[in-house]
């Protein structure tokens, strides 16, 4: 088989985005979760993921960089009073207005080195009134100076990316209110739930406006999305006009735009594929996900759009056998080396039990077999 030629992990993506063969399929994973349990656990020092150790950890294991997100923006926020506090494990947000008062709880679980909301900002309807006034009195300005440093550093050891807000339903779905209680509000309050997601937008607009003016060279809007529970109707609804404005305006400022899709697929990978981004990321497939690698390319037709994805994150534990996860990353490199459309990723993330060796392993198999 055709060996490989060096090239460096950034010069393999930048090819296949600008719609050319590199010597290999790249190879590119997400290490922040990993990193946040090596922390945790006391073998990396606090502060590893902003320096340059980080990014030199990756050219070790031979792995491509692209994501630890962060929003290129400072917040400040008129005519409310907010407050953090921590109670135990615990970390709680409250958010006064004249309309009303937002509280929100979300527990740190050590053994998963995560934390899951327990309280959302949003119950119900009536706080959507609240909720509106605190968008409405919410004012950004850059915050570009992690940026510089972190695209110094990055080198050619991938892609500099930064995060745009998330549309405002799905900041809603996934982060203050719940599947649950926005489906309750859309039927209770339609109305007064579409002005506030109006009001959102705004906010989301000015932010995002500061994040494609920023350094970063890939913007993504961090839709955290699962068809299970945000199917077609509510995507054509609610999320693709604010996608749509945003992919043509990073495309406009001569950068990359993604967005992050990791559950299941069949019900939105095909309508995401029509909505303008350059990729699509941390595409999760069976036998995890619903749609294999090798349905990818058919199940969503004539797109220019580029899969990123491929491993899902549970092949790096040492529950799944070093054999199963062999036979998958070969499998999925034999889909993948047929036509530069694709990139080798982690999906969603390594896990905190992740095995290094396993991605040195990738790393291996890429040259191995990873060739056009």
């Amino acid at each position: 088989m055709q060996e490989c030629m060096p090239m460096s992990s950034r010069e393999r993506v930048l090819a296949v985005l600008r719609g050319q063969r590199p010597d290999c399929v790249p190879w590119f994973g997400d290490l922040d979760y990993l990193a946040t349990a090596l922390i945790g656990r006391g073998q990396r020092p606090k502060g590893f993921k902003q320096s340059a150790a980080y990014l030199d950890w990756h050219r070790e294991l031979r792995l491509g960089f692209y994501l630890q997100g962060y929003f290129p923006i400072r917040t400040m926020v008129e005519n409310c009073r907010v407050t953090e506090r921590q109670e135990g494990r615990d970390r709680i947000r409250r958010i006064e207005t004249p309309h009303g008062t937002l509280q929100e709880r979300w527990t740190w679980l050590p053994e998963s080195f995560t934390e899951g909301p327990v309280e959302h900002l949003l119950k119900s309807a009536a706080d959507l009134p609240a909720y509106r006034h605190w968008h409405a009195h919410t004012r950004y300005e850059p915050d570009y100076a992690f940026g510089e440093d972190r695209g110094r550093q990055i080198g050619d050891s991938g892609l500099h990316l930064a995060y745009l807000p998330k549309s405002p339903f799905m900041q809603l779905v996934a982060l203050d209110a719940g599947i649950i209680a926005t489906v309750d509000m859309l039927d209770d309050a339609p109305e007064l739930l579409a002005e506030t997601l109006e009001v959102v937008g705004r906010s989301h607009d000015a932010a995002a406006a500061l994040a494609v003016a920023g350094p970063a060279e890939v913007l993504m809007i961090p839709e955290n999305l699962s068809s299970e529970s945000v199917g077609p109707v509510l995507f054509e609804k609610f999320m693709r006009p604010y996608q749509e404005k945003w992919t043509a305006r990073i495309r406009a400022a001569g950068k990359f735009s993604c967005m992050h899709l990791d559950g299941t697929l069949r019900g939105l990978l095909r309508q995401e594929c029509t909505v303008g981004f350059d990729f699509i990321e941390s595409l999760t497939p069976a036998p995890v996900g619903d749609l294999a690698v090798e349905d990818w390319a058919g199940f969503c037709g004539d797109t220019p759009t580029v899969f990123w994805g491929g491993i899902p994150g549970a092949y790096f534990s040492p529950t799944v056998s070093d054999a199963e996860f062999e036979r998958h990353t070969r499998a999925v490199l034999a889909v993948m080396r047929t036509e530069p459309r694709y990139v080798l990723g982690v999906a969603d993330q390594v896990p905190p039990d992740g095995l290094e060796s396993r991605l040195r392993r990738v790393a291996e198999l890429v040259e191995e077999c990873g060739a056009y």
